[in-house]
């Protein structure tokens, strides 16, 4: 993690975070706009983020502040990687923990030969429903706001690519899979479509983001971190 000074922020800088469980994309940005704000008296620095990760996710975030927040969108673009841990077995209407388990499953079939000759199936281009519990706009409402409701909505799929699939760990209940794939995957739908190819059900139970293009998590800042970076960058210009 290299230095940054409060000349340098408010130019503009990207910042890699590791966001804490439970906290929203929002949460980071804004506590990271605040801790920026204390530690430099910079009323007014833009901060902003380049890619969501849900509250149940934990892992990288890019963070831009001042004028790097143009990059924003190019950053967007770049393919992600986690480490998913998937339940099977069972599944949720949220496809993940978020909601309660809906439906139990036969698993006595899955092997660990299975589960490696069911990922190369999914290895390439794919079409890929997003979850109705996602941020998609359906008529200008989020995809949750329905869901959450109860309301059945039709999400039409996207084009995704899963550029690598490699299983780290087999198990059951819980199998762990590293994921390189490309911008716009949900890897919440990735854990139902797996389900549905093993004959069974899936459901994510954990999930970190690794890596975002060459931006690495082993270089990320967690918060704790980054408060003793500004404590220090204030006792410097004293």
């Amino acid at each position: 993690m290299e230095e940054v000074s409060k000349n340098i922020l408010e130019e503009g800088r990207i910042l890699l975070f590791n966001k804490p469980l439970y906290w929203t994309s929002f949460d980071l940005v804004n506590k990271i706009r605040i801790m920026i704000s204390s530690a430099t008296g910079l009323k007014k620095i833009k901060v902003g983020h380049a890619g969501t990760l849900d509250p149940l996710a934990t892992g990288l975030m890019i963070v831009c502040t001042g004028k790097a927040t143009k990059k924003i969108e190019e950053l967007k673009n770049l393919d992600k990687e986690y480490i998913a841990t998937i339940h099977i077995g069972e599944t949720t209407a949220s496809f993940d923990l978020e909601t309660e388990v809906d439906g139990k499953y036969p698993v006595n079939h899955i092997t660990r030969e299975l589960v490696q000759e069911v990922l190369t199936r999914f290895e390439g281009s794919q079409k890929q429903v997003p979850p109705m519990h996602s941020a998609k706009f359906i008529n200008g409402k989020r995809a949750y706001e329905y869901a959450r409701k109860g309301i059945s909505k039709e999400l039409n799929p996207v084009d995704i690519v899963y550029r690598e699939l490699e299983l780290l760990s087999f198990g059951i209940p819980e199998t762990i899979i590293r994921l390189l794939c490309s911008k716009g995957t949900y890897v919440r739908s990735f854990a139902r479509d797996l389900g549905v190819a093993l004959n069974s059900g899936c459901h994510l139970s954990g999930l970190e983001r690794t890596a975002i293009g060459s931006y690495s998590l082993a270089e990320a800042y967690t918060i704790g971190k980054f408060a003793e970076f500004l404590d220090q960058m204030q006792q410097n210009r004293k």
